[in-house]
């Protein structure tokens, strides 16, 4: 079932008809409003206060939070004015309204991966305006994320202090930092209050937002793998810093990882079901590498799938077959960054030396 629910206050008319103009736009696309949201709500418009933004407290991880709010105050770099509001508000997605002087309207949308970009408003356009929200948002919003995990403590004790495959992730961890493509991770702990980071850890299990993933296969059912908000300039301890990914379990929709016993495991990157299809299909691909950068003439995807999702997994898995090469694919992730395959970690860093561009073009 389609569903969706607008909460918050709308402070300004402006506020009012974008409110009305998107309702009736996903109501003639299928989605059914309710007024009150139920549990399982699967899109939620929720309306922020500059001045005090607080968050949607979502029940289940599948609910969709796009936070909208309304500025009229310029400011040299939007993005980093806007995106700490994405992350007070606990959403997925953040439209930053910003009426110019010359009766135009800029809408911001920007992702907790940094993704960033806009469309404008005119007066007589409206069709055209709420047509193009709808589809900015309903693939984002309808998509499935893929990030709980099944923990086992049986990884083979040969492999608790790591092994060669470990020991090359942390030297790429390095090269990658040295290559200034690793920005620190997004401190949550300045912008939430600890109530609001607790909510955040027990609904995503997030520790932080940090950017760039690396993976090796280990055999033809497993790989190594990054693990999720950790410095992967200083990886160091099996359980923590690297996790095997050992499958993926469709019923429960969750990622099966392999740790040592006696440790409490950190959790598996968001992209591990995205490695996990490459590795399955690409028996020749023997290493991932995940960087928010770009590079000229590559191939992209259309949508901008939120990580962790079903979709940008299937998405991406799709490039790659398509591609001349697939164990030495250079997949684009439409404003997000890249996906790199290669017959190892070393194979992947000498294609890319040279020809990497830090800022990912947005559109």
């Amino acid at each position: 079932m389609k569903t969706f629910t607008m909460n918050g206050n709308k402070q300004t008319p402006f506020l009012n008809w974008l409110a009305e103009g998107i309702k009736k736009e996903f109501i003639s696309r299928g989605y059914m409003f309710y007024h009150i949201p139920e549990e399982n709500i699967k899109l939620v418009f929720h309306f922020i206060d500059p001045e005090k933004p607080r968050p949607y407290r979502r029940k289940a991880q599948a609910t969709f939070v796009v936070s909208v709010m309304e500025t009229s105050e310029k400011s040299e770099n939007i993005h980093k004015s806007a995106y700490p509001y994405l992350i007070r508000s606990l959403a997925n997605h953040l439209m930053y309204i910003l009426h110019n002087d010359n009766e135009t309207t800029d809408i911001y949308f920007l992702t907790p991966e940094q993704g960033f970009y806009k469309l404008e408003y005119r007066k007589g356009e409206e069709a055209t305006f709420f047509k193009q929200i709808f589809e900015r948002l309903e693939p984002l919003a309808a998509s499935q994320l893929v990030i709980d995990n099944n923990f086992y403590d049986d990884l083979p004790e040969e492999m608790w202090n790591g092994d060669e495959i470990t020991r090359s992730l942390s030297e790429s961890g390095k090269k990658l930092d040295r290559m200034n493509l690793l920005p620190a991770p997004f401190p949550l702990e300045e912008y939430l209050t600890p109530r609001d980071l607790r909510h955040l850890k027990k609904l995503y299990g997030l520790g932080g937002l940090s950017y760039g993933n690396l993976s090796a296969r280990r055999d033809s059912e497993s790989f190594w793998m990054s693990a999720s908000g950790i410095n992967k300039a200083d990886m160091k301890t099996v359980g923590e810093d690297f996790l095997l990914i050992s499958g993926y379990d469709p019923d429960k929709n969750a990622m099966k990882v392999s740790v040592p016993p006696n440790i409490t495991p950190k959790r598996a990157s968001v992209d591990a079901i995205e490695h996990w299809m490459i590795y399955k299909e690409h028996p020749e691909v023997g290493a991932i590498v995940h960087v928010h950068a770009w590079m000229d003439g590559i191939k992209a995807t259309e949508i901008n799938y939120p990580c962790g999702t079903i979709e940008l997994a299937k998405t991406v898995a799709e490039l790659v077959r398509a591609s001349k090469e697939p164990s030495k694919a250079i997949i684009g992730l439409k404003n997000h960054g890249l996906t790199i395959t290669g017959a190892d970690l070393d194979d992947i860093f000498e294609r890319i030396e040279g020809k990497i561009i830090p800022q990912v073009p947005m559109s």
